[in-house]
């Protein structure tokens, strides 16, 4: 069972403990005539200032320390067997303080406006007094726009108005109460999300949200959103209303000050809201649908003073349960059924405003909440994220992605929009709706069989250029900016089928390699067309950009390098190196915020450019890894003189025939990698993807013409002849695939969640992470073997 927060905060019972039946009068009723008594206080200071604003002050100020004076209320009514019709006198202060106030407040600014009795100061005292009185409108207010007879709503709505406020009649009871504690309801502030961030996001989406719901309402009968029955009508006749008199007191300068007063008091409301619902979601259920709203979406409080001057405001749990019960009727929520405040309003409304202070006292006590009512759920990080506020409609798929793809997740964060990828008809045609097939097996075989054929047949590199072709871009700058987002929707598409079973990882790496191609090229093709436009064509040579490494064989995993090598040749060597430098400008902007690709650094030697000629010094036998880097070159892209790419690949095969000794004998040495296996550890594992490449790149250097003729063939390719080298290769590329797709370079997938590791496991074929592990032991005790005994012989 919850513990009571604030069990020893102050005398009477906690809202656990049983309760006092009492039943509807005039004696029950008067305590709650208490807020009526500021009316002639207010009164007796507008009329004589000075001293006479003291008490009225003191009254606001103060009163709310009497909670602590009087403790508990613990008093409620049969709301089962109590009429309406018999809470005429616990109405009737609610309708007294509703007929009281605009005439008060209109008083009391003509006294400040208008009549000019009083100094500076008592009109500034005399304006603050009016505001925190005004804070009471959002409580009679609320209480009349739940109410079932038209005047009471429409007189709700006037005093709503009083405060600039009106549209949330509309957004209160036709979006808050609909959708609390779900992302539909931005007034249910997730865990971890401040007062400071709610504030403004929440008022902005009370306006824009209430004038779409009260059009769609409209909609619906077949009306359009300019019909003199839309609410936002009246609201603006009745907002018209007072800023027409303010403006006609006190001129154009007491309109901002008007509006401001207003702000403040829709400050003060919205700090309750805050705390009402703070971190308490509705969970999603597996037919798709939200559960009931229930008291236990709601923080409950009931102290006796506030009940009086509030009108029962704190019993929320039971306002939400049952929002059309009148506030005599509402009940106190046992601590089984909601969760209760660890004190008082006025205590919440003093640290609501520091977020470290509220954070520390709030989030254990959600915490507490999650794990009474909600033992069963281990992993709340999807309901804390802002993700699902923005896109409410994809929550199920953010769920899926949170919970099996933390990289994914982490870029749905910063960017939200990729959700709607997954509404694409190019997404959707692909992963088929669950229940089409005559089995769940015959569905995924389809589902494969669809995202395989189009990602790795249909949107070939040449295809992926032409889509690219439709999208407008006016320079090279702007390409790489576009280029970049459409690659990073592309991308999120392919790994998401990868997340869902229906594509490889092998088969992932092929469409990403194409998109990796079609998106380089496209931004290279820009910046020659920029170079043409200034200078005039490409004459005496040409450039060719040449892929390196995983981007050269075809190997490309999210994230990976952008390694290029760029060589030209002709008379005009200093305008291809220039051409060169705006290459890589234009690759590193290309590279910024990707999903794709992992960033370049800007002050780097990323992206060289030499001369064809300058290939057989360094720049040819160059190693990453102790592997020559042109071992794997592939030309992506020319400009100029077609036949350089031709060229090139035949001073490759020189340079590579001439690598020297001293090269050779560092690629057949012993492999120098730990010996602890691990599927994380697959690259620099002994036995690893680094020495299967190396070894691979060895055999293919000793073959001579014969092994350079493909210019960039896979390391399983060069391996096929020794089938646990090959198989080897295989399994660190598919897990290379799906670490990088899930998890960044340092993701440690023995540490992940069981789904986690469900996904890793099923993507390299086998049936759970235990036996991942060890095949990836396994694998890599024999790769390692068979790697010795081959260098032995070499």
């Amino acid at each position: 069972m919850l513990q009571s927060p604030a069990a020893g905060g102050g005398p009477g019972q906690s809202n656990a403990d049983a309760t006092r039946q009492i039943e509807p009068s005039i004696l029950t009723a008067l305590p709650h005539y208490l807020s009526l008594a500021v009316f002639p206080l207010i009164l007796v200071a507008a009329l004589y200032g000075g001293w006479w604003l003291v008490p009225p002050l003191a009254f606001i100020s103060l009163a709310w320390s009497f909670d602590r004076v009087l403790g508990r209320d613990g008093r409620s009514m049969d709301p089962l067997n109590t009429s309406e019709h018999r809470l005429f006198w616990h109405n009737l202060p609610v309708w007294s303080w509703a007929f009281l106030w605009p005439p008060t407040l209109i008083f009391g600014m003509w006294q400040i406006l208008v009549a000019n009795q009083f100094a500076i100061w008592e009109d500034v005292l005399l304006a603050i007094i009016l505001t925190m009185e005004a804070q009471t409108v959002f409580v009679v207010g609320h209480e009349l726009i739940h109410r079932r007879s038209t005047w009471e709503r429409r007189i709700g709505e006037f005093l709503l108005a009083s405060a600039s406020y009106p549209q949330y009649a509309t957004e209160h009871v036709y979006i808050h109460h609909a959708m609390v504690g779900t992302p539909y309801d931005v007034g249910s502030a997730p865990k971890g999300e401040s007062f400071w961030r709610y504030f403004p996001k929440e008022v902005a989406s009370n306006l824009v949200h209430s004038w779409k719901v009260a059009g769609e309402r409209l909609a619906r009968r077949g009306l359009t959103r300019w019909h003199y029955s839309n609410p936002f009508w009246r609201y603006g006749v009745a907002v018209a209303f007072w800023y027409g008199l303010v403006f006609w007191m006190g001129g154009i300068w007491a309109v901002p000050v008007f509006a401001f007063l207003g702000l403040s008091c829709v400050f003060s409301m919205k700090i309750s809201n805050y705390f009402q619902h703070y971190g308490l979601r509705r969970i999603r259920l597996p037919n798709g649908r939200w559960e009931k709203a229930m008291p236990r979406h709601s923080w409950d409080a009931d102290w006796k003073f506030t009940n009086w001057m509030l009108f029962n405001m704190q019993r929320h749990a039971d306002h939400h349960a049952s929002a059309s019960r009148q506030y005599p009727l509402l009940q106190i929520s046992n601590l089984d059924e909601a969760p209760e405040l660890p004190g008082t309003y006025a205590d919440m409304m003093n640290i609501v405003l520091r977020p470290k202070r509220w954070f520390a006292k709030m989030d254990p006590l959600v915490d507490q909440w999650r794990e009474h009512f909600y033992p069963e759920i281990d992993d709340w990080s999807v309901y804390d994220s802002p993700i699902p506020a923005a896109k409410p409609d994809a929550f199920d798929a953010i769920v899926e992605i949170f919970g099996a793809a933390p990289r994914l997740a982490k870029w749905i964060k910063r960017h939200p929009e990729l959700l709607d990828n997954l509404q694409d008809r190019e997404f959707t045609d692909l992963d088929l709706p669950k229940g089409f097939g005559p089995d769940p097996k015959s569905e995924a075989i389809a589902r494969r069989g669809l995202a395989r054929l189009y990602w790795t047949r249909e949107m070939d590199v040449q295809a992926l250029k032409d889509l690219i072709a439709e999208l407008p871009a006016v320079n090279a700058k702007e390409t790489a900016e576009i280029v970049r987002n459409w690659s990073n929707d592309k991308a999120f598409q392919i790994g998401m089928h990868v997340v869902r079973g229906n594509l490889s990882p092998a088969e992932a790496q092929s469409a990403l390699s194409n998109l990796a191609e079609a998106s380089i090229s496209t931004v290279l093709t820009a910046v020659v067309g920029d170079s043409v436009d200034r200078h005039g064509p490409l004459r005496g040579g040409g450039v060719a950009a040449i892929a390196l490494s995983d981007l050269a064989s075809r190997e490309v995993h999210p994230g990976v390098a952008i390694e290029i090598l760029f060589v030209h040749e002709g008379s005009r060597a200093g305008g291809y190196e220039q051409l060169c430098k705006r290459f890589r400008e234009t690759l590193t902007s290309l590279a910024e915020d990707s999903l794709l690709f992992s960033p370049i650094p800007r002050e780097s030697n990323a992206c060289p450019a030499l001369p064809l000629s300058g290939l057989d010094g360094d720049g040819g036998t160059a190693a990453v890894n102790g592997v020559p880097g042109l071992t794997r070159a592939r030309c992506v892209f020319e400009a100029g003189d077609a036949g350089i790419a031709t060229r090139f690949a035949e001073v490759r095969r020189e340079v590579l025939c001439a690598t020297n000794e001293s090269l050779m004998a560092n690629l057949c040495k012993p492999s120098s990698n730990a010996t602890e296996t691990g599927v994380s550890a697959y690259v620099g594992m002994r036995g690893g993807l680094e020495d299967i490449e190396r070894v691979a790149r060895f055999l293919q250097l000793t073959k001579g013409e014969a092994g350079l003729q493909d210019s960039a063939p896979t390391a399983a390719r060069v391996l096929r002849e020794c089938e646990p080298l090959a198989q080897a290769a295989a399994l660190w590329r598919d897990l290379q695939g799906i670490l990088r797709l899930i998890g960044e370079e340092e993701f440690d997938a023995a540490t992940a969640r069981p789904r986690i590791k469900s996904l890793i496991a099923g993507a390299c074929g086998h049936e759970d992470f235990d036996a991942l592990t060890a095949a990836v032991a396994e694998t890599a005790s024999r790769a390692a073997a068979e790697i010795e005994t081959l260098l032995a012989r070499a």
